[in-house]
């Protein structure tokens, strides 16, 4: 109780530090929002961000999950906001604010959340390591692996997440030349940079391309104009590249996965419940979680039919039937007993989802949203879209990407809703998705191969290569601006 008065305190001594004739303006309209970029309450939901967003920064070195800190954050900004509104006598402003932003932000997270539970009831029907094993008895040598998990990464990506390809491919990258930290290095900056890249050109690939097709910034089919100008992103640093891999061929694995009994048919689902969210978004006018919700229904009764079956074929096998196959079931290892079978859940591949990604998406929805209430995107937006102009300012979102996470970068602009042609929406949307490769910090992807790799690939690793990328990123900003000049 003593802590709870202690906040309210805080939050009063904070408001008292409002210029009260800075809002006398704002609050004249009735309804109408009150500018509190140069109040106290402003100045403080800065520094606020600033110190959350440092910390989400520093989540390798601490070990503090990134969604701890920006929860706090969005609870503290708002907290301050709904203080002013409500001694300002207009509560309900506030209000729909809010509800406004948690409104994109469930939809997104359903979203997210359908495709994370495919992802991982692909995963448990050992989709991923059934591909992996099969590049691993291929026996590439380290150049043609260098190009074929690039290549991988960049196909794969905008229909699974890029940190899961990514990880996919670095796991082949160390079971193949795990010995050779030189073509790790390299390898890994590839898949990463192919990983962005992929993402880039689908609605489905990258968070922030999927925030653009919900806000109805570009139609599904439209993100399809990028595939060149990301192809050539992807192209440009590997060739450099590809001359400081080692021409080596190291010696083939036998080792060898079979995919698990409905493995072919989660993925067909997964492709169906893509297409059921487009046609809802596309035909239909409804947000396209409708369809993604439809879709995990689907996997939903696919999982009932799988415990079925699982449940026939192990009655089976304890009667002696000889071709019984309780590949449909998965190993249980929760309680430590490796090697007993349960049947498919679905309910726990709800559960893996990365929980952590999508609470710290709510506290930047909300703490960036909470910005934009207080009058500073639009002031960001004067700045960058009226005085640099749309071409400069979306180049310079890519290069800030690079720093800070492109998810409050995009729902930034999102939010300031600069009048652009599609061509710079395009524009904005993939150099938000490529600029990430410029450092090893910039993408989840960078960062997850980062700890995967073991060591050898490191952020000065891949800042050695960072004008490779950098060069990259600007040649597809030209191929865009040159093949979609229509658009602009």
């Amino acid at each position: 109780m003593r802590n709870v008065l202690s906040l309210q305190f805080l939050l009063l001594l904070i408001a008292s530090l409002l210029p009260l004739s800075a809002l006398a303006a704002g609050a004249a309209g009735g309804n109408e929002r009150l500018d509190m970029t140069a109040t106290g309450v402003g100045i403080t939901a800065l520094i606020v961000f600033a110190i959350a967003y440092v910390l989400v920064m520093a989540e390798e070195f601490t070990h503090l999950r990134k969604s701890k800190p920006v929860i706090i954050a969005a609870g503290i900004i708002w907290g301050m906001i709904g203080l002013v509104y409500a001694h300002h006598g207009m509560p309900e402003v506030a209000e729909h604010a809010v509800r406004h932003d948690l409104l994109e932000y469930a939809e997104l997270m359903l979203f997210l959340l359908v495709a994370m539970t495919y992802i991982n009831s692909m995963e448990e029907r050992l989709v991923f390591d059934a591909l992996r094993s099969w590049l691993i008895r291929k026996g590439f040598g380290l150049r043609a692996l260098f190009w074929l998990t690039g290549f991988l990464a960049f196909f794969i990506s905008p229909v699974a997440d890029n940190l899961t390809t990514a990880l996919l491919m670095c796991a082949v990258v160390l079971a193949v030349g795990g010995d050779n930290p030189r073509f790790v290095t390299l390898a890994c900056i590839n898949i990463v940079v192919g990983a962005n890249a992929g993402g880039a050109f689908s609605p489905f690939g990258d968070i922030t391309t999927l925030m653009v097709w919900q806000k109805k910034m570009v139609e599904f089919g439209t993100f399809f104009y990028l595939f060149v100008p990301s192809l050539v992103n992807f192209l440009v640093p590997a060739i450099l590249m590809h001359f400081a891999v080692p021409s080596e061929k190291p010696s083939a694995s036998d080792e060898l996965v079979k995919m698990r009994f409905g493995a072919r048919r989660i993925v067909l689902l997964f492709l169906l419940t893509i297409i059921t969210a487009v046609g809802f978004h596309n035909f239909l006018g409804l947000p396209p979680v409708i369809g993604m919700l439809t879709g995990l229904g689907y996997l939903q009764l696919f999982g009932y039919y799988l415990k079925r079956h699982c449940h026939a074929q192990m009655r089976l096998k304890q009667q002696g039937v000889t071709n019984a196959d309780p590949s449909s079931c998965e190993e249980e290892t929760r309680t430590g007993q490796i090697g007993d079978v349960v049947p498919f859940d679905v309910f726990s591949k709800v559960a893996r989802a990365e929980w952590d990604t999508l609470l710290f998406f709510y506290g930047v929805v909300l703490c960036v949203g909470g910005l934009g209430f207080l009058g500073y995107l639009s002031l960001a937006s004067g700045i960058m879209y009226a005085d640099w102009g749309a071409t400069n300012a979306n180049i310079a979102v890519g290069v800030l990407s690079a720093i800070v996470d492109n998810i409050p970068v995009m729902f930034a602009v999102l939010t300031m809703q600069p009048d652009m042609s599609t061509g710079q929406w395009l524009l904005v949307t993939m150099t938000a998705g490529v600029g990430g490769s410029m450092l090893s910090i910039g993408s989840a992807a960078g960062v997850a191969l980062m700890g995967q790799s073991r060591g050898m690939y490191t952020f000065f690793g891949h800042l050695k290569w960072t004008p490779v990328i950098a060069l990259g990123y600007a040649a597809s900003i030209y191929v865009h601006m040159l093949v979609n000049s229509a658009m602009f």
